[in-house]
């Protein structure tokens, strides 16, 4: 039996590339890899199955089983969610109102770590953003914002996955549960002038799924984010929000230039639109004025939202024009690298504003600051595995990550 070419893909979506000239059957230079499959398996590989050249149709299931085996012993320091939860959390919102997440730690070998957050929106897809830095977790952090790019609208089924191929790299899920959109500041302290419009106003609103609020949210650019996860302490609550100078409804054409690794010495800092808030929830924007924008972030940002992306012509355009992947529907109206803004929400995640003897302001709350540190420190909640971890169990070697990335801890 001829050996089946190596598989590729960026990111986690079920593209349909073609295979680079080093990965075609017969090159010499052909590595050995997890995303090969091995002539006589008789179960396709999880990077198979996420890159769309293996087909299931129990893809909780599959993945459940997958992970059960690749479980490492309990550590006191990480939190994990027994697979029995695993299977019934996703069991659950299997359906047009479902809430799940998923939040991903990708090791890419383009755009380097990052994470990505996946919203369901409907009974089979979920909208995604790419946060290189992920999410925030210090109400005092002098770096209270994050970049939030949004990518390709996914299957829901992708929120189960943790995989390894040399094309794409490490994934595992960092934290993973059911969310819930509050109501906006504005909506919360709009004054009713008819009592009876304010009473059906409120039904509706508490009748409303919360994938419907997700929908309403994110066509008005701001969404109030509750995750209750297993790793996220009780209350997260986070803003996103997309300001009118980022928004638009075109997508984007296909890039041109060939992606390549960022040197972050080259660099420079620019002046840009400032999205700092004057408020503590951070959905209130400030009036224009000028802000060093971190452009390393920003390039690292789009990498991250573009390394899904197919890389040659033989791939659909209904991708690029749809900003969806085979099998997910965009209905939500996500267009491709539009760049949104993520801030913890401190009042609704619990902190309360306080002074000091120095008159310095700081916020207290009933959690400890937590911060992101990266694929050397950072485990799967399902396996208590690291992204090394996750290379070895899929057959990956000689892989070599993007170097210069560190967490924000300031």
């Amino acid at each position: 039996m001829d050996t089946i070419s190596s598989l590729s893909r960026d990111i986690s979506p079920p593209p349909t590339r073609g295979l680079s000239r080093a990965n075609r059957p017969g090159n010499s230079r052909q590595t050995k890899s997890s995303d090969q499959i091995a002539p006589h398996s008789t179960e396709p590989t999880s990077a198979a199955i996420e890159a769309g050249k293996a087909r299931i149709r129990d893809h909780l299931t599959y993945f459940a089983d997958h992970l059960l085996g690749a479980t490492r012993p309990a550590i006191p320091t990480t939190p994990r969610l027994p697979i029995s939860d695993f299977r019934a959390l996703y069991t659950r919102n299997q359906h047009a109102f479902g809430h799940h997440f998923v939040i991903h730690q990708h090791d890419h070998p383009v755009s380097g770590v990052h994470y990505d957050l996946r919203l369901q929106f409907s009974e089979s897809s979920t909208v995604s953003w790419a946060v290189p830095y992920g999410m925030p977790g210090n109400a005092n952090s002098i770096r209270p914002n994050r970049m939030a790019i949004e990518t390709r609208v996914h299957n829901l089924w992708n929120n189960l996955i943790e995989s390894a191929s040399h094309a794409t790299g490490s994934l595992l899920i960092w934290d993973t549960g059911e969310y819930e959109v509050l109501p906006s500041r504005k909506v919360r302290r709009q004054a009713a002038t008819d009592d009876e419009t304010s009473d059906c106003s409120k039904s509706d609103s508490n009748s409303r799924s919360a994938s419907k609020k997700l929908s309403a949210s994110f066509r008005a650019r701001h969404i109030r984010l509750r995750l209750h996860g297993t790793r996220l302490p009780p209350q997260y609550t986070v803003n996103l929000r997309l300001p009118s100078a980022n928004n638009r409804e075109r997508q984007p054409d296909k890039s041109k230039h060939k992606r390549r690794r960022i040197d972050p010495k080259s660099v420079t800092k620019k002046v840009t639109r400032n999205i700092e808030t004057d408020s503590d929830d951070g959905l209130t924007e400030k009036p224009d004025t000028p802000q060093v924008e971190d452009t390393y972030e920003s390039q690292q940002a789009n990498q991250a939202a573009v390394a899904s992306d197919p890389e040659n012509d033989t791939d659909p355009e209904y991708i690029r024009a749809t900003n969806a992947y085979p099998g997910a529907t965009n209905t939500i109206g996500s267009v491709h690298q539009r760049h949104w803004f993520l801030t913890l929400d401190r009042p609704n995640s619990g902190f309360r504003r306080s002074t000091s003897v120095l008159d310095k302001e700081s916020w207290t709350g009933d959690w400890e600051p937590f911060h992101v540190l990266g694929r050397d420190v950072e485990r799967s909640v399902i396996t208590g595995r690291l992204a090394g971890d996750i290379m070895e169990d899929e057959g990956v070697e000689g892989f070599v990550g993007r170097h210069g990335w560190r967490g924000i801890v300031e």
